[in-house]
């Protein structure tokens, strides 16, 4: 049976707190009307088309798109309505924080996600993880169709009839109740633009878990042919070498340090400095694959580690290494500074935010996989994350998912 809910939704001027978001609810109120899903499934949308439109490439559509669940259409094959629509859908930001953050206070309809701004019913606390960021779907099977669209903020099936038409991709995908699906849009061929989908049907809230360790996995769902496409570029303004790609075959190692400078380049992150077992320490391979929705194997390390760790919080800062097969870790030719175009070295730093010395040398920089806030009576309190990082193309990409946590207290 099917209920309408009536829930009340007002735009906010204020957000507090990283983690616990409090508004202040002194704007205008709008009431939506939400309808109750019978044994729904849980998906979150990224559009990893992240190729730019530029003269060499002048024919591709921008990567701005709408997505539509079960559309209907018209006698011309123009869709006219949808179960579920998420118009404005733009490329996906580096960051997916573990809660959302653009349902309120953006003033553009750009969405870099589904659910992202859309007032959709979320998922709740499944087996201890956040899933306010994954929207409740109804479960079974459904055609989900990607269109290409302009980049305005005229709604979907308020344009001109001839702007509906752009297809870019039309698929079936089949949702099981109560199971959580992360759904990319990308490109598969670098040479040829076919795009398509991966939808991975994720497993952390079903694993033995620690809360002691903190968890990630990997993933290269770069297109085909785009690393070796760069080789020859000029990469002078370019730092870090995840511009060029990687191969298609690399080795992840994870160093660990405690926050002991802002001058990678002054010793302040080196070999004498690593956590002890955590310099350059193999984690696993990792395979170019855009056909396959497996879910990678997690890695973990340890949430407290080092003399910066006192059982409560710490500062630790991650770094992983990209390096190809046949080259080690410790004779790494190409150094932190280097951006080299043969796709053989690239790498990712997580670290607390204003360390700007991290941010000229990695390839990718993000926010650190330990998050540390106000819980109890602690402030800040350090918990462990389960982590996705995706590498596309030229780009990466983290998402990051919490567990419940205890509310601050305040003395």
């Amino acid at each position: 049976m099917k209920m309408k809910l009536k829930l009340r939704y007002c735009t906010s001027s204020l957000q507090l707190g990283i983690l616990i978001s409090l508004y202040s609810l002194f704007s205008a109120c709008t009431e939506i009307e939400y309808t109750e899903i019978d044994n729904p499934a849980y998906l979150r949308v990224f559009n990893s088309l992240n190729y730019e439109v530029k003269l060499e490439n002048r024919l591709e559509r921008p990567p701005f798109l709408t997505m539509l669940i079960d559309p209907v259409f018209d006698e011309e094959g123009i869709p006219v309505s949808a179960a579920i629509v998420s118009d404005f859908l733009d490329q996906r930001d580096k960051y997916a924080a573990p809660f959302p953050t653009h349902s309120a206070g953006s003033t553009s309809k750009k969405n870099p996600e589904y659910p992202g701004k859309e007032n959709v019913l979320v998922g709740p606390i499944l087996n201890g993880f956040d899933l306010s960021s994954w929207a409740q779907v109804p479960s079974g099977k459904h055609r989900i169709v990607f269109m290409f669209r302009p980049i305005n903020e005229i709604p979907f099936f308020s344009l001109e009839k001839r702007l509906k038409k752009d297809v870019a991709i039309d698929e079936n995908i089949d949702l099981q109740a109560k199971e959580i699906y992360t759904l990319n849009v990308l490109q598969k061929d670098y040479m040829t633009k076919e795009n398509g989908i991966i939808l991975r049907q994720e497993n952390f809230h079903k694993l033995p878990l620690s809360d002691s360790l903190v968890y990630f996995n990997m993933y290269n769902y770069s297109a085909y042919g785009f690393q070796s496409s760069l080789e020859g570029k000029d990469g002078s303004n370019t730092t870090g070498s995840l511009h060029y790609g990687i191969l298609d075959n690399m080795n992840v190692y994870l160093s660990l340090y405690p926050t002991v400078s802002n001058d990678i380049y002054g010793g302040g992150y080196d070999s004498k400095t690593a956590i002890k077992n955590y310099d350059g320490l193999f984690i696993s391979s990792l395979v170019r694959n855009t056909e396959s929705n497996e879910v990678a194997a997690y890695s973990s390390f340890p949430l407290y580690r080092g003399p910066s760790s006192n059982g409560i919080k710490t500062d630790m800062i991650q770094f992983i290494s990209l390096i190809a097969p046949g080259l080690s870790y410790a004779q790494n030719p190409y150094g932190r500074r280097d951006a080299q175009k043969g796709g053989e070295f690239a790498l990712l730093t997580f670290h607390k935010d204003g360390v700007d010395a991290l941010r000229q040398i990695a390839s990718a920089y993000f926010p650190n996989m330990i998050i540390s806030l106000h819980s109890g009576e602690y402030n800040p309190r350090s918990f462990s994350t389960v982590n996705t990082i995706e590498i596309v193309n030229g780009k990466a990409y983290l998402t990051t998912i919490q567990r419940k946590y205890a509310p601050p207290v305040y003395k």
